[in-house]
């Protein structure tokens, strides 16, 4: 009984190790980057459109927003981290727009 639940513990740290290599980072910020772009593309490809470019939003930047396409989800971070919204403007272009948003904290113990 003592070997399963010394094993139990090894296999449960191992396991949140790689949770939380895979769930935070540069890593993980880029793979959903690259899945939003990829996924965005796709889109624009169905519609007829071209692929819309990234644009990194500064303050004060007018955006003409007549309909979402896509947001990307915060991540699990208690710091700022990278998100992207793709829209149509009312000419029915394709905008991606790279912003920061605070991540989803949860260090409170629970």
């Amino acid at each position: 009984m003592n070997f399963y639940t010394v094993a139990l513990g090894v296999l449960t740290a191992v396991l949140s190790v790689g949770v939380l290599a895979e769930g935070g980072g540069d890593r993980t910020f880029a793979l959903m980057m690259e899945r939003n772009e990829k996924a965005m593309a796709d889109y624009a490809a169905k519609k007829g459109k071209p692929a819309p470019e990234v644009q990194v939003y500064r303050y004060g930047l007018e955006l003409d927003i007549a309909k979402v396409v896509n947001v990307t989800p915060p991540i699990r971070s208690c710091n700022a981290v990278p998100s992207r919204m793709t829209y149509e403007d009312s000419s029915g272009k394709l905008n991606t727009l790279e912003y920061k948003v605070m991540g989803v904290c949860r260090n409170n113990g629970s």
